[in-house]
C-alpha cells in the first residue's frame, strides 16, 4: 500500500509518499509560500531528479492538487492514477487531552481537532486546511491523524501539572503536553530493537536536538516526562526559542522597553534561542561551530549553554526514573553535530559514559558512540517521523 504523508504549515506543506511493504519513500516534496507571491513547488521522484516548479498557490487545496499531479504525472510521476494512494496520514501539532493515540479521521475527529486549536494557534488550522483539502481532493480515500503530543499522554499527573491555581487546568486544560511525540515515540522503539531489547525492559532518554528540540524519559515503553510544555517554548534553548526562563522576565522586559505580551512572546519565540544568544551570530549550529573553531567567543559561549541545557535535563530525567540504560540523539543536531554531542556527554560521567570518538564521527545512520565498558549506551538514531506515521496510518485503515 502506498501512503501519503502529510505535513501542513501555515503557508507550507511538505509531503511523501511512502510504500508500507518496503518502508521506502517513493517521492516526497516540498510546497512553499502558500498563498504568498512567489509560490513555488519542489517534487522529487525516487531515482529521479528533482523539479523545482514556480506557481500560484493561492491555498493548500491548491498546493494539494499540485502534489497530487507531481505523483501522477506520466512522464515523473510514480503512480499512474491516485487509486494507487492507499490512505493519507497527517501530522497534527496539538491533541490535547482528547486523544492519546493516532486515529481515522472524521468529522467527529475534525471537530475535536478544532477545539484544539487554541493549545496551537499556528500549526492545528493549518493541519485543518490540509486534511480538508485532501478530503475536497480524494473523497474516498481514508485519512488518519497522527498527534505530536500523542505519545505523551502518558505521563503521570505529576510530571504534567504546574504549580498554578488548580482551576487554570480545569478550565483551560493548561498542563504540560509536550511535542515532537512521533520522532520519540520512533527512535525510543528503534533503540530497543537495535540493541535486541525488550522496549518494555529499557529506560530510555530521547535528545530530539534540532531547530525545535526536546528531551523526553520512556520508561518500561511509555513516556514519563518530556521538555517541552504547554506550547513547544518550554525547555531546552533551540534555534530562535528561549526554552526555560523565570517568567518574571517578561514583564522586567515588557516596562523596560515598553513591549506588549505578544510583542515579548515575538521575542521569545523568534529572536531568542541560540540565535539571540550569539548576538544573532546564527541558529545555525554549522555556522556556530565554525565560529567556535575560529575562536569566536559568542560562538563559544552559545554552545557551552546549549550543551549544559541539554546535560541538565538529561540528568533530571535520570532521577525520574531512577536511573537509564540507554540515551538516543535524534534530529538535524542531534545526528549530525559530534561536537555537541561530545559537549552533552563530558557531564554523564556520573553515569559511566565513555565515548567512542571515531564511532561519533559518524553520519546518516544507527550508531552506538560508546566504548563497549561504558556502562551506559549512548546512540545516534536518524529519526524518521514520515515512516513513523505512515505506519500508524496503516495500523489503522488495514
Amino acid at each position: 500500500m502506498n501512503i501519503l504523508v502529510i505535513n501542513c504549515g501555515s503557508s507550507s506543506l511538505k509531503f511523501q509518499l511512502i510504500n508500507s511493504d518496503s518502508e521506502q519513500c517513493i517521492a516526497k516534496g516540498l510546497c512553499e509560500r502558500i498563498g504568498i507571491e512567489g509560490s513555488q513547488i519542489t517534487y522529487s521522484p525516487e531515482g529521479g531528479e528533482k523539479e523545482v516548479n514556480v506557481t500560484p498557490m493561492p491555498d493548500h487545496t491548491e498546493a494539494i492538487r499540485l502534489v497530487l499531479e507531481a505523483l501522477t504525472n506520466p512522464k515523473t510521476g510514480v503512480v499512474k492514477s491516485l487509486d494507487e494512494i492507499g490512505a493519507v496520514g497527517h501530522r497534527i501539532v496539538h491533541g490535547g487531552e482528547k486523544f492519546a493515540a493516532s486515529t481515522v479521521i472524521t468529522d467527529e475527529v475534525m471537530k475535536a481537532i478544532e477545539e484544539c486549536n487554541d493549545l496551537a494557534p499556528l500549526h492545528n488550522p493549518a493541519n485543518l486546511i490540509g486534511i480538508n483539502a485532501c478530503k475536497a481532493l480524494m473523497p474516498n480515500t481514508p485519512m488518519v491523524g497522527v498527534f505530536d503530543t500523542a505519545f505523551h499522554q502518558t505521563m503521570p499527573e505529576e510530571a504534567y501539572m504546574y504549580g498554578l491555581p488548580y482551576e487554570y487546568y480545569q478550565k483551560y486544560k493548561i498542563r504540560r503536553y509536550g511535542f515532537h511525540g512521533t520522532s520519540h515515540s520512533f527512535v525510543s522503539k528503534k533503540a530497543a530493537e537495535d540493541l535486541g531489547k525488550k522496549y518494555e525492559d529499557l529506560k530510555i532518554i530521547v535528545c530530539h536536538l534540532g531547530n525545535g528540540a526536546s528531551v523526553s524519559a520512556v520508561k518500561n515503553g511509555k513516556c514519563v516526562d518530556t521538555s517541552m510544555g504547554l506550547t513547544p517554548l518550554e525547555g531546552l534553548i533551540m534555534g530562535t526559542r528561549s526554552g526555560d526562563m523565570d517568567p518574571a522576565i517578561i514583564e522586567f522586559i515588557a516596562h523596560k522597553e515598553g513591549k506588549s505580551i505578544d510583542e515579548i512572546m515575538s521575542i521569545l519565540n523568534k529572536k531568542s534561542g541560540v540565535q539571540g544568544l550569539s548576538d544573532n551570530l546564527s541558529s545555525d549550529f554549522r555556522d556556530l561551530e565554525a565560529e567556535h573553531n575560529k575562536g569566536n567567543a559568542n560562538a563559544t559561549r552559545t554552545l557551552k549553554t546549549y550543551c549544559y541545557r541539554v546535560a541538565k535535563y538529561i540528568g533530571s530525567y535520570v532521577a525520574a526514573m531512577n536511573g537509564v540504560d540507554v540515551i538516543c540523539f535524534t534530529a538535524g543536531i542531534g545526528e549530525n553535530a559530534a561536537l555537541v554531542r561530545s559537549w552533552v556527554c563530558q557531564y554523564l560521567g556520573y553515569l559511566g559514559v565513555t565515548i567512542d570518538e571515531e564511532a561519533n564521527h559518524k553520519r546518516g545512520e544507527d550508531v552506538v558512540i560508546t566504548t563497549p565498558d561504558s556502562k551506559t549506551t549512548v546512540m545516534v538514531i536518524p529519526t524518521n517521523e514520515e515512516l513513523a506515521i505512515a505506519r500508524e496510518t496503516v495500523r489503522l485503515v488495514k
